[in-house]
């Protein structure tokens, strides 16, 4: 993939890989409604286990595929407000290369309260958490499960979640992908066209202005349509008004790049921020990466992509999530399609060795103790040339 050169490795070490084919699986009181859904929303793999787990905010509903693996984190996502974990990312999660990654981590996917398929509508009168309140619900979901640390990947009002999680819990959270988020909360001005946007609009079309672009909501149609649909029949639409107005009631994140301000408040593990070119989100998340350390953060601007491209660019996402894992410190043996057929290894997930002190600070072994990794956010000509700030159009 040109222009995608986010650390100083090189695809010369991935050889090819085969894994079984994944199995859809129909549950009980979801069959019926994915029979009739569009394939972001079918294929589930038979090792997911479903959780409903206490936290001090309530019930919280997690998916799950694996078990934690000595020192290695788990992946945690966070979906957008006015979907769920399938909506959101069962393209991304079940494009073949991503499946080859995530095989060697445990997956958690945590829908926000009252968000998931076939959830039950609040009674009158519920109070929907604060976006605070739903970060401080997710050290629940990490004991429960045991994990020592996770690496998020949020969209939307998930993104803002998970960087809300790092910031109050920094020892818990390795890395973060925060696709199209917003560090900003909404000004008065941006509550009244709000309001007013919602005396005009129905619930799925406001979703739909803040999930895709005027250009996508005119030129996309066959994409549009099929969210307008889903976003209308399988998100209880009650439970999903709660958690739109809470998202718009957010605070701003309070982060400010190091150096910038006294005693300035930032994101302390390896970031990603990811956008589309034609994005909705594109100005929110440009300001979100100028409050960053850039020794430790990559933007990764994608183009033809649009306001969700882990649906629209799986693919490029799955290569810029597999260098971000490799700058970590993580390298995945995954099958490459440019190299000929031949002798297949062992699936293995392992540390790299950590000679390339110049973006990797510290020695580990696979279950060594917790590395203090840096990735980086520029584009070079050259591979093995570390950077320190940049946008990459892939």
């Amino acid at each position: 993939m040109t222009g995608l050169l986010l650390h100083d490795v090189t695809m010369a070490g991935l050889q090819e890989l085969r894994f079984p084919e994944e199995k859809p699986l129909l549950r009980g009181q979801d069959a019926a409604e994915l029979e009739n859904s569009d394939t972001f929303l079918l294929a589930v793999d038979t090792d997911w286990k479903e959780h409903d787990i206490e936290t001090p905010y309530g019930l919280l509903h997690v998916v799950i595929r694996g078990s934690p693996k000595g020192n290695r984190p788990a992946i945690l996502t966070y979906h957008d407000v006015g979907l769920n974990h399938k909506l959101c990312f069962n393209t991304f999660f079940n494009f073949e290369d991503m499946q080859e990654i995530t095989k060697h981590f445990v997956v958690c996917h945590v829908d926000a309260p009252g968000q998931q398929v076939g959830a039950s509508q609040f009674p009158q009168g519920y109070q929907f958490p604060s976006m605070e309140q739903l970060a401080a619900m997710l050290p629940s979901v990490v004991q429960h499960f045991g994990f020592k640390y996770v690496i998020g990947i949020g969209v939307g009002a998930g993104a803002y979640v998970l960087a809300k999680f790092a910031l109050i819990f920094p020892d818990l959270v390795e890395g973060l992908v925060l696709m199209n988020i917003d560090p900003n909360g909404k000004g008065w001005i941006d509550w009244a066209a709000t309001k007013l946007s919602g005396l005009t609009s129905t619930l799925p079309d406001m979703v739909l202005s803040h999930l895709f672009s005027q250009e996508e909501l005119v030129s996309n149609t066959e994409l549009v349509q099929s969210y307008r649909q889903q976003i209308g029949n399988v998100v209880n639409q009650a439970n999903l008004q709660l958690f739109w107005n809470m998202y718009n009631s957010r605070r701003d994140l309070d982060i400010n790049r190091p150096g910038m301000v006294p005693n300035a408040k930032t994101l302390r593990c390896p970031v990603m921020l990811v956008v589309g070119d034609n994005a909705p989100a594109e100005d929110g998340v440009v300001e979100c990466n100028s409050k960053l350390d850039p020794t430790t953060t990559t933007f990764l601007k994608m183009a033809d992509s649009g306001g969700l491209p882990q649906v629209t660019q799986p693919g490029k996402l799955t290569e810029a999530f597999k260098y971000f894992l490799q700058g970590m410190g993580y390298i995945a043996y995954l099958k490459d399609r440019r190299l000929s057929g031949g002798a297949v290894p062992s699936a293995s997930m392992t540390r790299l060795a950590r000679s390339r002190t110049a973006s990797l600070t510290s020695a580990s072994s696979v279950d060594g103790s917790r590395p203090q990794a840096c990735t980086h956010s520029e584009s070079s000509e050259g591979l093995g040339q570390v950077n320190h700030t940049m946008e990459v159009s892939c």
